[in-house]
């Protein structure tokens, strides 16, 4: 295998599109055409005892969660620790790979994975069937950014109909030839410059025509109106092209909540996830009074930005990593329970998830959950 074969493997896992435009996923250093000649270490961070590590173990590729390289680099010297760690793997002949929030937003990721955390005192019993994202993905089909319609004289419908086909219009998941076509009439009156296909021109004219609509690709936009001039019996056919507003799909996307089994208070809550995540302690900010629990949002990592979508959403308490202190303030405010666990805590226990489903797509590649990736926290 070459490491273009493991990109292959985690792109199926974590697909690239569902990242956060903000964020730097995918191959970050590293030559896809490699051999991938040993073992692949995951890990959270990209620290310096982690890429020791992955060296003890001759590790070809780390899978970073998080990515090492964010911003902008202006200079790569060993003065900065992200400078050395990025040395060391350059120097070991090492590739880093990134999944970060496209894992988060994955069904069957990071974010499902922690909503398991809080449905159930046992994460791998059956949870909630009405989960959704907090925040949708909106996914486009690179098959239909647009819909093409066309005015078509009946007797020449199919021609025109196959024409657009041809040059890839009408394509819906695994169907081709795709179309709709509502009868009608249409009018023009040609100048006596033109020389209509029907009709005289000088003179009103009303065809009995077909109206098709088909999707189509944004890359084959131009083959298409080619095809449709060309099969068209008209000297000026009339088209209409509309952009296609991306769909939302609320499997996808950041965050994810869910109505528990049953109603919990937040201590019950709190006691829950500390015990499924494995920490030794987790903060909850209720608010005045508190409030039962019946509906729980989660966010891995920082899940600030998606608070009004868990209100949005009927939560009664949002579980994640951090959150700034005027974030709990305001969700506190508004009736929502903070359950804080920690940034990572909320993240680290799926790498071993992660490392079965590599395994399944790939029995050859070898995987290795970092012993030596920890929080960089602890508690006294």
């Amino acid at each position: 295998m070459r490491t273009r074969d493991l990109i292959d493997v985690l792109e199926r896992v974590a697909p690239p599109p569902l990242a956060e435009e903000w964020d730097n996923t995918g191959l970050l250093l590293g030559d896809p055409d490699d051999d991938l000649a040993g073992p692949v270490l995951l890990t959270i961070d990209l620290t310096m005892p982690v890429v020791v590590e992955a060296i003890e173990n001759s590790c070809s590729t780390i899978v970073s969660y998080h990515p090492p390289i964010f911003r902008p680099i202006r200079s790569l010297t060993p003065d900065t620790p992200n400078g050395r760690v990025l040395l060391s793997i350059i120097g070991a002949g090492m590739s880093v790979y990134s999944p970060h929030t496209a894992l988060d937003a994955v069904p069957g990721g990071v974010a499902d994975w922690l909503l398991d955390c809080c449905a159930s005192d046992d994460p791998a019993r059956i949870t909630p069937d009405d989960r959704i994202a907090l925040r949708a993905h909106h996914r486009a089909d690179p098959n239909a950014t647009h819909k093409l319609v066309t005015f078509v004289p009946e007797t020449h419908a199919d021609k025109v109909r196959e024409a657009l086909a041809g040059a890839g219009a009408g394509r819906i998941g695994a169907y081709s030839r795709c179309s709709f076509d509502l009868a009608g009439t249409g009018t023009f009156l040609g100048s006596e410059s033109t020389n209509p296909a029907v009709g005289k021109k000088g003179r009103p004219e009303a065809v009995e025509e077909t109206r098709i609509e088909m999707v189509i690709g944004a890359r084959n936009l131009a083959q298409a109106i080619a095809a449709l001039r060309s099969a068209h019996p008209y000297e000026e056919p009339a088209f209409d092209l509309y952009a296609l507003a991306p769909k939302p799909d609320m499997n996808s996307g950041p965050g994810r909540c869910a109505t528990l089994a049953g109603p919990l208070d937040a201590q019950s809550l709190a006691q829950r996830v500390k015990m499924n995540l494995g920490v030794p302690m987790v903060k909850v900010a209720q608010g005045v009074g508190g409030r039962t629990i019946r509906r729980v949002a989660v966010c891995p990592g920082s899940g600030g930005s998606l608070i009004d979508d868990a209100l949005e959403h009927g939560c009664d308490a949002f579980v994640t990593g951090e959150m700034t202190h005027h974030d709990v303030l305001a969700a506190n405010d508004a009736g929502l329970t903070i359950i804080l666990a920690g940034h990572t805590n909320t993240e680290r226990g799926y790498l071993p998830i992660l490392a079965a489903r590599i395994k399944k797509l790939a029995p050859a590649v070898e995987t290795i959950v970092s012993s030596a990736d920890a929080s960089p926290f602890e508690v006294i």
